[in-house]
Formats: C-alpha cells, sequence, structure tokens
C-alpha cells in the first residue's frame, strides 16, 4: 500500500518503533541492536588487518593468531546482535517492504557469522598457520567483510529510511528545543 498523502501514516508503521521486548532489546527510541554491531565488525576489520598485516612481518605468528581470535570474537558479538535483532525484526509488520529488507538484512548477517564461525574453525584446526595465513582464509575474510557491508547498508536503510526502532518525529523534536533564551537586542 502506497501512502499518497503527506503526513498520512499507516499505523504498523508505529509497531515497527516499539521494541517487542524493552528489557532485551533496548527501550523505546534506544535500541541494543546497533551498539551491539558494533563489536563484531570492529573484531572482523581489525582480523582482516591482521591477515594484511600478517603478510608484511617476517613473524606472523602473532598477527595471525590475532586475527584468528578477532574472528572469534566477532562471531560470540554477531550471535548477540543477532538476538535483539530478531526482536526488532519481530516489531515490523510482515508483508511489508521494511520486513523484507529486514529478512534480507538477517540472511545475510547470519551466512557472515557462519563464514566466519567456518574461518575461525579453519584457523584453528590448521596448523601450519605459523608460516602465515593463506589465500583462501583472507579472501574468505575480505569476502566476507564485503557482504557484511551490504548488509550494514541494509541495516542503515531499516532504521534511517523506514524508521525501525527509531523514535518518532515528536520524540525527536524534543532534542531541538532551545535550552535557554538566546541574548536579545540590547538597547
Amino acid at each position: 500500500m502506497k501512502l499518497e498523502m503527506v503526513g498520512m501514516v499507516d499505523p504498523s508503521h508505529e509497531q515497527a518503533k516499539r521494541p517487542v521486548s524493552a528489557a532485551l532489546a533496548g527501550p523505546y527510541g534506544h535500541p541494543f541492536h546497533p551498539i551491539l554491531v558494533t563489536v563484531p565488525i570492529g573484531a572482523w576489520v581489525g582480523g582482516l588487518v591482521f591477515d594484511i598485516a600478517a603478510h608484511l612481518v617476517r613473524d606472523p605468528d602473532f598477527l595471525v593468531r590475532g586475527a584468528m581470535w578477532l574472528i572469534a570474537l566477532g562471531v560470540i558479538g554477531a550471535l548477540a546482535a543477532a538476538l535483539v535483532g530478531f526482536l526488532d525484526l519481530f516489531a515490523i509488520p510482515p508483508g511489508t517492504r521494511a520486513f523484507r529488507v529486514g529478512l534480507v538484512h538477517m540472511t545475510l548477517n547470519l551466512l557472515v557469522t557462519a563464514a566466519y564461525a567456518g574461518n575461525f574453525l579453519w584457523r584453528h584446526t590448521d596448523h601450519r598457520l605459523a608460516a602465515g595465513v593463506g589465500g583462501g582464509m583472507l579472501t574468505l575474510n575480505a569476502v566476507s567483510l564485503v557482504v557484511l557491508g551490504i548488509s550494514g547498508y541494509l541495516g542503515g536503510k531499516l532504521a534511517y529510511r523506514y524508521g525501525v526502532r527509531v523514535a518518532d518525529e515528536t520524540t525527536q523534536a524534543e532534542g531541538f528545543v532551545p535550552t535557554h533564551r538566546p541574548p536579545g537586542p540590547t538597547g
């Protein structure tokens, strides 16, 4: 259903702004999912940086091991983010464009998390890592990060275009009320 009139809002849109469970997903206007996703993103970007740096030093062992544990940390963080992300998805009315975007976002994130879990297991069982990270592991790391970027774009679309779990404009307007009176003309 396309909304033709300016200012006409489908009531189901407001449903997507409210948490299914404030205790688990975060209170109205302050969801936990966006802050939790910073853990896997940072860990996985750091892991890729370590993988690349491992090709530039004489003794790459510490970087290769560091990348492996950053990947593991990212998987754990992604699972935590997914739990609250599911709750945010359940707040979106099914059959809407926002819900479809949310499903693609979730699917890509689960695929990326599975790829990184596989990458960790591959590294953990490969005893030749002291010589450096192989091209396959590096490629899997980089491709997974690209897919994560696409999924992040979709997550941004959910929040910034569709307003999922974002406070309504009336609530947002509270932040723009002057807290003091500007000085008036003198004289």
